[in-house]
């Protein structure tokens, strides 16, 4: 449970996908006109997930290495037409609002990267942890610049107004008030040394890229699959020369006991022959 808690805690705070990651910034920047759209769409990204983590944590051993991507997208895809119908019958002003950004989540890097990176190599319980986590994360991210934007740019909060018209920035309720407010949170973290992408202080990679996603191009996702099955085949194989090596050291271990064994019996047949004479 503990583990459970921790991917909780990397997701809300050292791994925030919005802060410190830099990831899924389109929907960041294009829904966040208003707080509601912002825990509307994380909300939405959290449910997809969670199970998209479940299901593939689930299914590991079962898809193939090949078309795992394919895989992902379609059981992806799935999750966020379940989540397009509810929200399209249940809470049709949010559906409207956010527009085309609902469909968009299929191909959101955070759910495909959580996919590949988490769930592909660990069990379901961690994997919805993880998703929750990372899910909580991305809400609180879209939530903190949308409520920024909508102070700014509309003088309320969730629809609630407190400030007069005519001291609004309407600026921040277009789309430049999005870099604005973005770069402005970023430029805090830089000042204060919180951990984000856009100052190198993310840990980084074992990928063959070193993992620095602010200038990542995506050139390197081959040499990064290269690299990762040459570590794999490499370790693949020091395993199996210790096995090797353990069980020839083990056998030889065996046959020299026997041999003391058998001297040490032959020397007591030799003294009782001996002691007769």
């Amino acid at each position: 449970m503990n583990k459970c808690i921790e991917r909780i805690y990397n997701g809300i705070i050292k791994e925030n996908p919005t802060f410190v990651l830099m990831l899924g910034m389109c929907p960041t920047l294009a829904v966040t006109t208003t707080a509601t759209n912002g825990v509307g769409m994380g909300l939405s990204t959290t449910a997809v997930l969670v199970f998209s983590n479940l299901i593939i944590s689930a299914l590991r051993k079962i898809i193939p290495d090949r078309v795992r991507i394919p895989a992902y997208i379609v059981i992806v895809a799935s999750l966020v037409t379940i989540v397009q119908l509810l929200l399209q019958a249940f809470v049709p002003s949010l559906y409207s609002s956010l527009g085309i950004f609902i469909p968009l989540i299929v191909v959101n890097c955070i759910i495909l990267g959580r996919a590949e990176a988490y769930a592909a190599k660990n069990g379901p319980l961690e994997s919805a942890f993880d998703g929750i986590g990372m899910g909580l994360g991305f809400t609180v991210g879209l939530t903190c610049i949308a409520i920024v934007r909508e102070i700014l740019g509309a003088g309320a909060v969730f629809g609630f107004e407190f400030i007069p018209e005519d001291f609004r920035i309407t600026i921040f309720g277009l789309a430049p008030g999005a870099f604005f407010v973005l770069a402005g949170l970023t430029a805090l973290q830089n000042k204060f040394k919180a951990p984000s992408a856009t100052n190198g202080s993310v840990p980084q990679s074992a990928l063959a890229c070193g993992g620095n996603c602010a200038s990542c191009s995506g050139a390197s996702c081959m040499s990064n699959h290269a690299a990762l099955e040459v570590v794999r085949e490499k370790a693949e194989a020091d395993a199996a020369a210790a096995k090797k090596a353990a069980a020839e050291k083990a056998a030889a271990a065996k046959k020299a006991a026997a041999g003391k064994a058998a001297a040490e019996k032959a020397a007591g047949q030799d003294a009782q022959a001996a002691n007769k004479e």
